[in-house]
């Protein structure tokens, strides 16, 4: 994970040019703080060390500095899990691979969650007017955890140990299982749970979605 930038960090690299990343790297402290909910366009001009209408010339409104740091929560998601898969990716058995790497998307997910709920809480909260999409299209692929969830299940299919026939959509099975595990344990009544109760959640949850695709 990436350290918490400070605003003397924020305002070298404003003054290095770079006013738009200097914003989005305080949309992104004050997400992780506060959730979405604490992307302030004016905050954000603050701890970037610049006047309010500064901003305008990067960001039309909230929303587009929202979009923004949204894009740059899920692509440092993204390269969470892919270091979780990496080990995964070097199994020799096509099939323990496909597993394994599907099982790292999940666990990585969850810990993400657990270790980011701020950003968490970003990544898939909802946008009125913004085009997250567009966002994290700039920043490619390896930037979208779901890509990577993808990349799991084909390789699942690839191996021969999910029928292709029962591919279509499986991402969106495997995902709504685990997200609904980590909203359980970020917000709902596991959120004091201990971390060993978590962990047997975990793996117990990872084997399930497997077995059930």
């Amino acid at each position: 994970m990436p350290d918490n930038p400070s605003d003397l960090a924020i305002r070298r690299s404003y003054h290095h040019g770079d006013l738009r990343q200097s914003l989005i790297d305080a949309g992104l402290t004050l997400a992780r703080e506060g959730g979405p909910q604490a992307i302030v366009l004016r905050e954000a001009t603050r701890r970037a060390g610049v006047a309010p209408n500064a901003a305008y010339r990067h960001f039309a409104n909230r929303e587009a500095l929202f979009e923004a740091v949204r894009a740059q929560v899920l692509a440092t998601m993204a390269g969470a899990i892919a270091v979780e898969m990496q080990p995964a990716r070097q199994l020799g058995d096509a099939a323990e691979r496909s597993r394994a790497m599907l099982a790292a998307v999940g666990r990585s997910y969850l810990a993400f969650a657990q270790a980011e709920t701020g950003w968490f809480r970003t990544a898939f909260a909802r946008s009125d007017e913004g085009n997250v999409q567009q966002e994290a299209a700039a920043l490619g692929p390896s930037a979208d955890p779901f890509e990577l969830l993808r990349e799991s299940l084909d390789a699942m299919v690839q191996a021969g140990v999910l029928p292709a026939e029962r591919r279509a959509m499986a991402e969106y099975l495997a995902w709504s299982t685990v997200h609904g595990m980590a909203t359980l344990m970020i917000d709902g009544p596991l959120r004091h749970s201990p971390p060993g109760l978590r962990a047997q959640l975990t793996t117990r949850l990872l084997q399930m979605v497997e077995k059930g695709l």
